[in-house]
């Protein structure tokens, strides 16, 4: 039996096959076991009848229940994957969120009497990893995330996408306590909203959309005119938030599961 307080973290597992005709490589397919111990498969093929076969050896390799994404709007990939026994577990919405103030209607957000925001880098990282998790429990599809010491600091603070000023803590001033976070990752093409959440003690007082107010403005300032988000299309919080703060949306994408089946004689 495990001491109290102890938690078991699984670091980020990826496993590889490929489909072979001869010499040649024809299919490849590829799982990462995420912190939330759930396996992502993707899968790339040459030669469609791979598909199958790639799918089944994944899937007696793991023995466990095997996940994917779809973009909503590709169709011949959804039948793959049906085919292959998967079916839709969840949708998520696709949004692009305008930075400019004038547009997010952001701009009379005002921190909490007592709240200061703090960046990432500059607060308790163990703190900041529970945070991590208590927020993420609450987002659909990552729940039961529990992240690795190592990996979460070198996912966090990777020089190439973290960014001080778009990665921020709220912190109560009196407690210390961590009441939320928002976070911003620098991508090439696009930045993303990784994820904005406050603790259940501190909501309903408006700090999600000072935190969002707090991210964008550095990114208005560089010119950097919208960010991209994901939403859980079943979750009306989200959605609500982000159609309050004028973010539109652009796609969408299926998520999709194959249950492992039930050893013989069980329930």
């Amino acid at each position: 039996m495990l001491a109290s307080g102890v938690r078991i973290a699984r670091p980020t597992r990826m496993a590889a096959w490929r489909a072979l005709a001869g010499a040649e490589v024809i299919g490849e397919a590829n799982a990462m076991l995420r912190p939330d111990r759930r396996w992502f498969v993707s899968i790339d093929t040459w030669v469609p009848d791979s598909f199958p076969p790639l799918v089944s050896a994944v899937a007696d390799d793991l023995r466990q229940d095997l996940y994917t994404t779809v973009d909503e709007g590709d169709q011949a990939e959804l039948r793959n994957w049906s085919a292959a026994g998967f079916t839709v577990l969840r949708r998520e919405h696709h949004y692009l969120i305008p930075t400019a103030p004038d547009r997010t209607r952001l701009p009379g957000a005002v921190l909490p009497a007592g709240m200061s925001l703090v960046s990432a880098d500059a607060v308790d990282e163990y703190g900041l990893r529970l945070l991590d998790e208590a927020l993420r429990h609450d987002v659909p599809g990552t729940d039961g995330w529990i992240n690795d010491p190592q990996e979460f600091r070198e996912q966090n603070f990777d020089e190439r996408r973290f960014d001080p000023a778009t990665y921020l803590v709220a912190v109560d001033d009196a407690s210390q306590a961590f009441a939320g976070l928002a976070r911003v990752w620098k991508h090439r093409r696009q930045p993303r909203l990784g994820l904005v959440g406050v603790t259940p003690g501190y909501r309903r007082r408006g700090l999600a959309k000072l935190l969002l107010a707090a991210v964008f403005a550095p990114l208005c300032e560089r010119g950097i005119s919208e960010v991209a988000a994901e939403a859980d299309a079943a979750d009306p919080v989200a959605t609500a938030l982000l159609a309050r703060i004028g973010a539109r949306r652009v796609g969408g994408s299926l998520e999709l599961v194959r249950r492992v089946p039930p050893l013989a004689g069980t329930v």
